[in-house]
């Protein structure tokens, strides 16, 4: 990227130099060719990968960037990051490059990675919705509702089970459902590649991210977008200057929420255990489905396992404000909705003539309506963005960045009619809540 620039600036002061020797006419042709060249390499420098760690990350003499954090100076159980309040966190990803992490921020954006261009990873995982994207369930290319809605991916890196079934068990392999999914972003791998391959902006890019290969393969790709996401951490909320020692962070109306939130009444703390809010497991809990949907079987699929039927990966709560609606299939619209299920009895929502196995943790806690109320505003205080990424303003494709069509289409969609949103799932509903979606 230094010697493209160096050459630009030769080429600019050459047009330059022989713009004032030419005629008035030539002349006003030359400073049109300076602008057009002056603009080509404008846009080759916006494209520039970042050669600095993003915050909360160390650049390392082996120049790759290492996760820091306060919880880094805690112990915990089994080193799972379980425990108390001041816990060390479980193993992490990190140890990617500035420049991978920085690609993978571009390839998140850009519509260009599916079948028409038209959506992007952003589309259904956007920053300012808790990398969610306020759907029940999330719109691919088809205008859609896939199966389940898009979970949040703050703190992913922390994570070893992805998707709401748990099927996939790294970042990179995750990658390959939402990708090539028909209704998701439906795109294949021939087509992406070339889709890259004949960009010559990303062609800088991925040999500055990835000096010592060739060309572009479908290995960088995913390891990009596994870098970026790697970077989504959100460990500074109020909660957790709390937990860190500095009491005033929470009003007492929160740290007594917080203190029926890990009671062993409300068992809350059980599965979302903090500092990340989640166990990383898989639990069946009985979480409804919205009128006229089949059950969603689950985990059952994934480990073939009677037993986790209708079971679904145990979410994180941080940022839980931004992200709703709630549960799998978006169930719930608000957070005091989707705390009062669990206060309703064991096992409430269990469709007729269906057996599960609900999770020992689910009890029958009889919380009041003031300790429910307890509990959504303490969920207040694990909101964090203070480390959202740049979005960029605009991508190496040239397309929206994130989408236009996409958000025509949501509105679309939510003022659809629930007679029409019942046609379209009669068909092929069974194998679309047990084959695709997150």
């Amino acid at each position: 990227m230094k010697t493209l620039t160096s050459i630009a600036v030769l080429v600019i002061f050459s047009i330059i130099f022989f713009t004032n020797a030419a005629p008035q006419g030539a002349a006003v042709a030359k400073q049109n060719k300076v602008r057009q060249t002056l603009a080509v390499f404008q846009q080759v420098e916006d494209f520039t990968l970042a050669q600095h760690c993003p915050p909360s990350f160390e650049l390392t003499e082996q120049g790759v960037c290492r996760l820091l954090t306060q919880y880094q100076f805690y112990s915990s159980v089994q080193n799972k990051g379980l425990g108390g309040t001041q816990t060390n966190l479980p193993p992490h990803r990190d140890g990617f490059t500035p420049a991978q992490i920085d690609l993978g921020r571009f390839l998140f954006f850009d519509p260009a990675l599916s079948k028409d261009g038209s959506i992007s990873c952003a589309s259904c995982h956007q920053p300012d919705k808790g990398f969610s994207d306020d759907l029940d369930r999330s719109i691919g290319i088809t205008g859609e509702k896939i199966a389940r809605s898009a979970p949040s991916l703050w703190n992913v890196a922390f994570v070893d089970k992805f998707f709401w079934d748990a099927r996939s068990t790294s970042l990179e392999e995750q990658a390959l459902g939402p990708l090539y999914d028909p209704l998701e972003m439906g795109n294949n791998p021939s087509q992406l590649l070339e889709t890259l391959r004949t960009n010559e902006y990303y062609v800088a890019m991925f040999k500055q991210a990835f000096p010592e290969e060739e060309k572009i393969e479908l290995a960088q790709i995913y390891t990009s977008l596994t870098a970026f996401q790697t970077s989504l951490i959100s460990l500074n909320s109020r909660y957790d200057r709390y937990a860190h020692g500095y009491h005033k962070a929470l009003t007492e109306e929160e740290i007594a929420g917080l203190n029926v939130f890990r009671s062993f009444v409300a068992r809350c703390a059980e599965c979302h255990q903090p500092p990340l809010f989640t166990n990383n497991e898989v639990a069946v809990i009985g979480a409804p489905e919205p009128e006229g949907r089949k059950l969603d079987i689950g985990a059952e699929k994934t480990y073939n396992a009677p037993k986790l039927r209708g079971g679904f990966k145990v979410p994180t709560l941080r940022n839980i404000v931004k992200s709703a609606p709630y549960m799998h299939s978006g169930r719930y619209d608000n957070l005091r909705d989707a705390v009062k299920f669990y206060n309703d009895g064991r096992g409430n929502s269990i469709p007729e003539g269906e057996t599960m196995l609900i999770h020992w943790h689910i009890s029958e806690p009889n919380l009041t309506d003031d300790e429910l109320d307890l509990i959504v505003t303490f969920l207040g205080t694990l909101t964090d963005a203070s480390l959202t990424p740049r979005i960029p303003t605009k991508v190496p494709s040239g397309l929206p960045v994130v989408d236009k069509k996409y958000q025509q289409r949501i509105s679309e969609n939510q003022s659809s009619t629930l007679v029409k949103q019942s046609t379209q799932l009669k068909p092929n509903n069974e194998k679309i809540i047990t084959h695709s979606g997150e």
